[in-house]
């Protein structure tokens, strides 16, 4: 790759051990580190005045407030962002840092190369002479190391039963008679049944009491002093009324970017709930959230089971909550398959939004959903690091857009 592809990329991480397996990763991506600080102390300018194609930053509670001060670049539709957990990066090594490493190299690039090296190599269709090559000639100079070390940190963690092997080859008593298998599995669930049920010896029996009367209890009395009528807007209803409808967000790799842009627009009293959907490897949903709180001008909060859907709010979804509709109204349950909710929503007040990322297994519903009348919009490929769904779905008739463009379609339907 020629320097003039190298991507400009700022680092923000405090110094310590994220921070270097993070400058390392860039490297390996052919990333043009242009600048590399501490959010905390760096100058609100200095990061602008690097001109950055993409801003990395090591995410941890230390740094949060400060990044507001570099809202300006961190805001701009022609910078990418890209957030890591600096827990997370501090302890990758071995073959999760290459992954990961990949993974930001194609997210850097625009591309969805994320296989290690040497899956290119294909069986020539074309004869050749000799004997063909052996699976262990193509793998003579394979770095196998990383696979051992990433065998031996789960090997304790690998479930076992009864019959395990636990010992080491040296420790063995290795004995030249044959042993009956049948024999010895016999003996074995012998020792190990359970003792046959024994009914525990009853009790002695407790002395007669003497037949007695229970005094009669007091009548109730209710106090109805402070009891009211629940009060009702203008329009009739209850106070604090949910609406039918929302708008389902999802977003994979290359989503939370995504997601933040389209946040900042929407407009404050936008009037359906905002539920987003994003899988996230560390599963750090509470940071997530925080992320959000800063360019949305709307409430955002994790969703809890059992709890509503109110309009003009964000909700983000950890992985173990899914919207319940019910009657048309969203609130939130148990659950881990989100795909079986979506023909619940009431399509003429709804929208579904794929960005970057997502599931193409939810381009079938959504597609269904759309046939009712629902809105359903797609990322466009430019500055999608992950089309695959988009581009399904606009094959399919939906429409694409920027998120910033499909911000001003939920305002221009709803608001």
């Amino acid at each position: 790759m020629s320097v003039s592809e190298a991507k400009r990329v700022a680092l923000l991480a405090r110094p310590g051990e994220a921070r270097e397996r993070l400058r390392v990763a860039l490297h390996e991506a052919g990333a043009d580190i242009v600048l590399e600080d501490d959010p905390n102390t760096l100058d609100a300018d200095a990061l602008g005045s690097s001109a950055p194609q993409v801003v990395l930053v090591a995410l941890e509670p230390a740094i949060e407030d400060s990044l507001e001060r570099f809202d300006g670049v961190l805001h701009d539709p022609a910078v990418s962002v890209i957030f890591d957990e600096a827990e997370l990066a501090a302890r990758r090594q071995g073959w999760e840092a290459q992954r990961w490493a990949r993974h930001l190299a194609a997210k850097l690039h625009g591309h969805q190369d994320v296989l290690p090296p040497g899956r290119e190599e294909e069986v020539s269709l074309q004869l050749e002479p000799g004997l063909p090559v052996t699976p262990a000639q193509l793998h003579q100079d394979a770095e196998i190391s990383l696979h051992l070390e990433e065998a031996a940190d789960i090997a304790q963690e690998l479930p076992r039963d009864d019959f395990a092997y636990t010992g080491g080859l040296a420790a063995r008593q290795i004995d030249d008679a044959v042993i009956d298998a049948d024999d010895w599995l016999r003996n074995t669930s012998q020792a190990t049944a359970p003792a046959a049920d024994v009914p525990p010896p009853l009790p002695p029996p407790l002395p007669e009491p003497a037949a007695t009367t229970p005094p009669p209890l007091p009548a109730p009395k209710f106090d109805l002093s402070s009891l009211s009528l629940e009060p009702l807007d203008a329009t009739g209803g209850k106070t604090g009324e949910r609406v039918q409808g929302a708008v389902l967000v999802f977003a994979g790799i290359g989503g939370p970017d995504a997601v933040r842009k389209l946040l900042a627009e929407l407009p404050d009293g936008f009037p359906k709930p905002l539920l987003v959907h994003l899988r996230l490897d560390g599963g750090r949903y509470d940071n997530l959230v925080r992320q959000m709180e800063r360019v949305a001008h709307m409430p955002v909060a994790l969703a809890e089971a059992g709890t509503p859907a109110e309009p003009g709010h964000i909700y983000v979804m950890p992985g173990d909550v899914v919207p319940l509709v019910d009657a048309g109204v969203v609130s939130f349950r148990p659950g881990a398959v989100i795909h079986t909710m979506i023909p619940q929503l009431p399509a003429a007040d709804s929208a579904v939004l794929l960005l970057s990322g997502s599931d193409t297994a939810l381009v079938e519903p959504v597609a269904a959903l759309a046939a009712q009348g629902a809105l359903v919009l797609g990322q466009s490929q430019d500055g999608c690091y992950d089309p695959a769904a988009p581009r399904a779905l606009a094959a399919r008739g939906a429409e694409l857009g920027t998120p910033a463009q499909l911000a001003q379609r939920l305002t221009d339907r709803w608001f």
